[in-house]
């Protein structure tokens, strides 16, 4: 995955908008369920739906983006195992099929487009059920055995004497252990159409000037049984839009688990990748100890999933367990390259919680009057690249007497790029920077970041950037930007 690419990964803009998305996280048990009094038709339907992962490895593996089973029967779609491959399984009393691709999926900066068609009534037997993702036909499988013909799925199935089927959106609920296998990331755009077998081109394009692949506006029908959660209304994240009335139950969800973080403009997260013990998640928390039963070391790095040459940007941050950390920007590939010391580098900068700013292999600079924050503190970041200054807030006071908007006078921010810079301090104009961030010396640290596409950090505000982009405590200050697609499009 090339950091450098990542700000055109799935985010092409113009035409069709989504505004907002829906964020799940397996710990807190987040689904959407749904049973019928009634069977659906079970022979033939096509489900689209795009998704941005925020986990991977052993905590996410065999993750449903949409199942559902009886005391006997199975069905599902997920990506599975910690090879991260896409399934596609279906069992019943005429037999089991399933699909598992060779492809892997791993890609938590990027939003997936995932289209599934089932058409058991179809007399080509290699045409009943179907895998695309961004708008290519996925045919290359490890597993490929297709239905019968006319086998029925147990998604959209009714009490037949083997039980109630409960249907789950991002997780399954098992007949006898109930919630399994949650999903952890963003679904956007759920379309499921009743009786009939539909192409990605129904739901999405690629873009003519970039190729990238975008959603479009559906414009066909349902079916009776068919719904479309677009995830607009935040009091009820499972009103159905089709005009059916559709709608789902939500389970633990509330308005917080609306995401601004779409395929038309997305959001910069945390780098699960590059973050040591790979510990990092892409709902922006960044986490040690026992909070997610993740055990790490001291001296944790995590990084963003987005970086920029220019212009001027804004996240924010808040310690939790404790207040030992860092937060700043580093050059991608060099930022934390120090074995012995990482976090410290040649290739950032960082404010630490007692009050310095440190850059350089473990250089600092003491803040005056001195700043520290605690678990309490809201920390701003806000970079001013095309000046070559960086500024620092707590809870909305600009520390170092910091004047952002000071623009080539720099007041009070922190000099990373000019001749007059600190010493040994490596950044050049042009290099990359990403938001870069460090727990330190206690095995329970943790930071929460919000780059402003969803945010685990409790606000009591809701400030935008000047093009209304981003969630904040704080508002950014004048011509400093959320980091998303639209917005690095723009001004990155």
């Amino acid at each position: 995955m090339s950091l450098l690419a990542l700000a055109g990964t799935n985010s092409a803009t113009g035409g069709y908008d989504i505004d907002n998305s829906l964020k799940l996280e397996d710990d807190n048990t987040e689904w959407l369920s749904k049973t019928t009094g009634s069977d659906w038709n079970r022979v033939k339907w096509t489900a689209s739906f795009w998704v941005k992962r925020s986990e991977l490895g052993a905590t996410s593996s065999n993750v449903r983006f949409f199942a559902a089973s009886d005391a006997a029967y199975d069905f599902r779609v997920r990506f599975q195992g910690t090879g991260d491959t896409l399934a596609f399984y279906n069992s019943d009393s005429t037999g089991s099929c399933s699909q598992n691709s060779t492809a892997v999926f791993r890609d938590t900066s990027a939003w997936y487009h995932i289209v599934a068609v089932w058409d058991t009534a179809n007399s080509t037997a290699g045409n009943r059920q179907r895998l695309y993702v961004n708008g290519v036909e996925i045919t290359d499988f490890a597993t490929d055995t297709q239905p019968a013909q006319n086998q029925k799925s147990v998604w959209g199935k009714t009490d037949d004497g083997s039980g109630t089927v409960t249907m789950g959106i991002g997780a399954q609920y098992n007949y006898y252990s109930g919630f399994v296998q949650g999903y952890c990331g963003y679904m956007a755009e759920w379309h499921w159409v009743e009786g009939q077998a539909l192409s990605p081109t129904d739901f999405g394009e690629f873009d003519e000037d970039t190729g990238i692949w975008k959603p479009k506006e559906y414009e066909g029908t349902y079916g009776t049984n068919g719904f479309y959660l677009d995830f607009e209304d935040a009091s009820d994240l499972g009103a159905d839009s089709s005009g059916n009335g559709n709608h789902w139950t939500k389970n633990n969800i509330t308005s917080a688990n609306q995401a601004t973080d779409t395929p038309t403009n997305n959001f910069c997260t945390l780098n699960v990748v590059q973050a040591s013990s790979n510990n990092a998640g892409g709902n922006n928390e960044y986490t040690e100890g026992a909070t997610k039963g993740k055990a790490l070391q001291e001296s944790e790095m995590a990084s963003g999933t987005m970086a920029v040459t220019q212009g001027k940007w804004y996240y924010e941050c808040k310690a939790f367990l404790n207040s030992e950390i860092m937060a700043g920007w580093g050059v991608p590939n060099l930022w934390g390259h120090h074995t012995s010391n990482p976090g410290y580098d040649d290739y950032s900068f960082a404010v630490h919680n007692i009050g310095r700013v440190y850059y350089s292999g473990n250089a600092f600079i003491d803040l005056s009057p001195s700043v520290s924050f605690d678990t309490n503190d809201i920390v701003s970041c806000a970079i001013d690249i095309d000046n070559g200054f960086c500024y620092w807030a707590k809870n909305g006071t600009w520390m170092n007497g910091g004047s952002p908007t000071s623009g080539s006078t720099g007041t009070g921010g922190f000099d990373f790029q000019s001749a007059s810079a600190p010493g040994n301090l490596d950044i050049a104009d042009g290099d990359f920077l990403i938001p870069a961030l460090r727990t330190n010396y206690y095995t329970n640290a943790g930071i929460l970041v919000n780059f402003g596409g969803f945010t685990t950090i409790s606000i009591s505000s809701a400030e935008s950037d000047a093009d209304g982009y981003g969630t904040f405590e704080y508002a950014p200050p004048s011509g400093y930007y959320a980091l998303c697609t639209k917005n690095l499009e723009e001004y990155g």
